[in-house]
């Protein structure tokens, strides 16, 4: 019994060393990693709240930097260009007054956030009626990646919004602020772009647009403003003294309210924008599914999550059955749970067959070669019509120079007037049988011309005379009277 108690002592006594060096190697990659992530100690709280209220007056030069940076984003935009949009985001000083609405409720300084609040409510209008100008002076031919990009807010946008604010304000916070993580945030939350969007939404009378990107737009200033709440209230940040205490006591919860108010719409925001997230996700892997059935021909799809519709268009015909079971795996909550309320509507669902299209494109085509071959008919026969009225034309013609030497060609000089004056609008020729005596009888040339009815009387008049003595020369004519015929 002794031997065997003599035994276990080493072996109680290497377990124990190998848990007091497990303990031990515990507490150093602890202490490395609170080493590692605590920035507490190098926070500067009068620094940093000093540069916060620097930001956020708007008046003067920040003004129109900001003109400039809407002018800089909405030319981007209209020429889809990524490095201008970027380029706006640089300079634009909008993330002032939202990081002084995030700092004022932490702090209880009602003072800087009434002031945060209608200097951001400037900011807006004036964007908005800036970029609503540039829009309708250089209208859009078509929407742009880069416009349509800020319309349709997901959970992505949330994300990007939170974490960026929660960068920046640690590099704010940060003693000596780290200016290229301002930038990366200034590009990554985009705050300009959504503004711009919105703009072109009024331009054009799109509201989907204007209140989709506002929505991006309100999504970023929630979280970003609600970063820098939280950042600053890790730090402990000191709250601004009253000496007043029934003041103090008032400004603490209506700080307090308005933390709260802040949260709510940030939380359900949140939210509602996962769940869109989701079901958008869903929605594609479902249509990744349907496209690959062989038996059907996807075209294209839709969805209308407010309504919680899918539009499927296919090519060939689906008939009930398959519009069923179409219709039952979607709303499969096994396969797609939060797709359960959606309904499926089938798009060209009374589109013919693949072989019926190919059958009436085949009857089409002999359809139009049979008439190619009456047209060739048809034109054969204008053109023999043709021949037998100039060869009447022809015959015309002999017969009055065999009866008159001065009867004329009349479709040859009637063809020259025309080209010699092309504002003649009908002419006629003949002789006529006139007296003035009603003893003595005479054949006189007379002329009928009627005239373009835009012409003036005093023109009319010089054409007449030009033409009258053209014609004598060509007819050999001693005497020939016109004759204008009124329209």
């Amino acid at each position: 019994m002794e031997e065997r108690t003599a035994y276990q002592e080493p072996e109680e006594q290497s377990k124990k060393a190998v848990r007091k060096q497990v303990k031990g190697l515990f507490e150093k990659g602890k202490q490395f990693l609170i080493e590692l992530l605590d920035f507490r100690h190098d926070t500067d709280h009068e620094a940093t709240i000093e540069a916060i209220k620097t930001d956020i007056p708007f008046k003067g030069a920040t003004a129109w930097i900001l003109i400039f940076a809407v002018f800089i984003a909405s030319i981007g935009l209209n020429a889809n260009s990524t490095a201008v949009v970027i380029g706006a985001m640089l300079i634009s000083p909008l993330m002032g007054p939202i990081l002084g609405l995030g700092m004022s409720i932490a702090i209880n300084d009602i003072d800087t956030l009434r002031k945060s609040l209608i200097h951001l409510s400037t900011m807006i209008v004036l964007s908005l009626l800036t970029s609503f100008l540039v829009f309708k002076l250089f209208p859009l031919s078509e929407d742009t990646s880069e416009l349509l990009g800020r319309v349709r807010p997901d959970i992505r946008d949330v994300l990007i919004a939170f974490f960026g604010g929660l960068a920046l304000m640690v590099a704010r916070t940060k003693k000596g602020t780290i200016a290229s993580v301002i930038f990366g945030v200034a590009i990554a939350t985009a705050l300009m772009p959504p503004l711009c969007t919105a703009g072109y939404g009024l331009a054009i009378g799109n509201y989907t647009y204007f209140f989709g990107a506002m929505y991006l737009f309100m999504i970023n200033t929630i979280f970003i403003g609600l970063a820098t709440f939280l950042v600053l209230k890790l730090l402990s940040f000191p709250m601004l003294k009253y000496i007043n205490s029934a003041k103090r006591k008032r400004i603490a919860k209506l700080a307090s309210a308005l933390a709260v108010l802040v949260m709510i719409p940030a939380i359900y925001t949140f939210v509602n924008v996962y769940k869109d997230s989701k079901m958008n996700n869903q929605i594609t892997q479902y249509v990744k599914e349907v496209k690959g059935l062989k038996a059907l021909q996807l075209i294209d799809s839709e969805r209308d999550l407010p309504t919680k519709t899918v539009s499927l268009n296919f090519f060939n015909e689906i008939n009930e059955a398959t519009h069923n079971v179409l219709e039952n795996n979607l709303q499969s909550e096994k396969n797609y749970p939060d797709l359960s309320g959606f309904t499926l509507e089938i798009k060209g669902s009374d589109t013919k067959s693949f072989a019926l299209i190919t059958t009436a494109y085949k009857d089409k085509r002999q359809e139009l070669r049979e008439s190619k071959n009456v047209v060739a008919g048809l034109q054969k026969e204008i053109t023999s019509l043709n021949e037998i009225v100039s060869a009447l034309n022809q015959r015309i013609e002999q017969n009055a120079q065999e009866h008159n030497d001065k009867v004329i060609a009349f479709s040859r000089i009637a063809k020259d007037a025309k080209i010699r004056y092309s504002e003649i609008e009908q002419i006629g020729f003949a002789n006529v049988l006139s007296s003035n005596d009603f003893i003595n009888i005479d054949t006189i040339p007379v002329l009928t011309v009627s005239w373009n009815k835009n012409l003036s009387d005093s023109i009319i008049t010089i054409k007449e005379r030009e033409l009258k003595s053209w014609l004598q020369t060509e007819l050999s004519l001693d005497t020939l009277f016109v004759r204008r015929v009124l329209q």
